[in-house]
């Protein structure tokens, strides 16, 4: 009488289809990396200021170029100048929204005062508590 044997399952995962994918990702990953590092060039004036805590959200950073374009870090066009009253307007929409996200603002050093203060005080009129002012250490 004749025995039949049994095929044995193979029990191995192939791991090379995983591999491609992966390095596929990782490509795609290191091209945009620096595109999302983009942002407004301003040179911050220097303090000597204790460092804020990191905050638990991604704050909003408000920019104001040495010209005075304002720009905000939210939005499809983050690059484009707006002005003041639709910042003030989305600001005060994003804080409707999220009530203890960080705002500060960076101010180039060769922008006048005046606009500074004028943008602090419109976003204090909109509900905005606290604002931060960010500079760079002394000596960099």
């Amino acid at each position: 009488m004749r025995t039949r044997r049994r095929k044995q399952l193979m029990s191995e995962i192939n791991v090379v289809p995983y591999i491609d994918v992966m390095l596929v990702l990782l490509v795609i990953f290191m091209i945009t990396a620096p595109l999302l590092t983009q942002g407004v060039s301003v040179e911050l004036p220097q303090a000597a200021a204790k460092p804020l805590p990191a905050p638990d959200k991604e704050p909003v950073v408000i920019s104001i170029d040495r010209v005075g374009n304002y720009f905000i870090n939210y939005g499809d066009s983050q690059d484009k100048p707006i002005p003041l009253a639709t910042l003030v307007n989305r600001v005060a929409a994003l804080r409707k929204y999220q009530p203890q996200i960080p705002i500060y603002v960076k101010g180039d050093r060769k922008v006048d005062y005046g606009q500074v203060v004028e943008l602090m005080a419109l976003l204090q009129g909109s509900g905005v508590e606290g604002v931060g002012l960010v500079t760079k250490p002394p000596g960099n």
